[in-house]
């Protein structure tokens, strides 16, 4: 046996007590929080952002089948050095669970 759990060779830990690590956007990298609010079609998205502006995103390869996005998920962004208020890259999609530990701690304010 290989001691490989799924497709991610780990189990996350699921009680409270223990430590659970949550990816937050980097401020050096322009990333934000966004919300998907439509689906366009061949791999974009429209978001509304956290900073208030809906952009386009684009949905990178190494997502299109291992991640399905929906509306109404919580992504991190990274918009684009031109077009910044138009178009973005998602760089990531938080699970439940995520979004929860977020919201408790105050770091993902509803917007």
């Amino acid at each position: 046996m290989s001691g490989r759990r799924g497709k991610g060779g780990y189990r996350r830990p699921e009680t409270e007590g223990e430590l659970v690590r949550v990816r937050s956007p980097r401020e050096r990298d322009g990333e934000m929080f966004g919300i998907i609010i439509q689906m366009l079609g061949h791999d974009r998205v429209r978001i509304r952002c956290i900073d208030g502006n809906i952009r386009i995103g684009r949905i990178p390869g190494r997502f299109k089948k291992r991640v399905w996005m929906r509306v109404g998920d919580t992504v991190i962004l990274t918009p684009w050095e031109f077009q910044s208020d138009e178009k973005c890259d998602v760089v990531y999609r938080y699970r439940n669970n995520e979004i929860e530990w977020l919201k408790k701690r105050g770091i993902l304010k509803m917007f």
